[in-house]
């Protein structure tokens, strides 16, 4: 039977279990107060903020422009593995600004690129924009099961 956990960690201990992993759910927050939920591939930069590609226009840009309030639900490659919370404030970076943050997403996520050149030609072409947000707040790493006090 696998037990429920809630690890409060440190910061640091934060960034080393969020730094593998690239999957998770952004939310933001819609004109009419209501949440906007979006599944991302993310990474974590140098300054260890969370870092999304997307497109200017999507949701998840729009409505973090007008505020800049998000949080994001890392998870593990598990359906049931480990996952934690995380909340803070985000910043939308458009072209031209945005090629060598999206350089650096590409690196925390997949390593080295073979055409660096191409990659951002194809990201300027695009028209991509990097979220990053700035980590405020997190709750314990947790993973689902049942609760302690049911184990035999």
């Amino acid at each position: 039977m696998a037990i429920a956990t809630a690890d409060h960690v440190s910061r640091d201990e934060l960034l080393d279990f969020v730094r593998p992993r690239h999957r998770g759910v952004l939310i933001t927050w819609r004109r009419s107060g209501t949440p906007q939920v979006s599944p991302v591939t993310l990474g974590l930069d140098d300054d260890g903020r969370i870092v999304i590609a997307t497109y200017p226009q999507r949701a998840k840009a729009v409505n973090l422009r007008r505020n800049p309030h998000a949080t994001v639900c890392v998870l593990s490659d598990e359906f049931n593995g480990a996952y934690v919370q995380v909340d803070g404030v985000a910043e939308v970076l458009d072209m031209p600004g945005a090629v060598e943050p999206l350089v650096d997403y590409f690196r925390c996520i997949s390593g080295e690129h073979p055409d660096w050149d191409e990659y951002r030609a194809a990201m300027r072409e695009q028209g991509k924009s990097l979220i990053r947000v700035t980590i405020d707040s997190w709750g314990p790493i947790a993973t689902g099961g049942f609760p302690p006090e049911l184990q035999r």
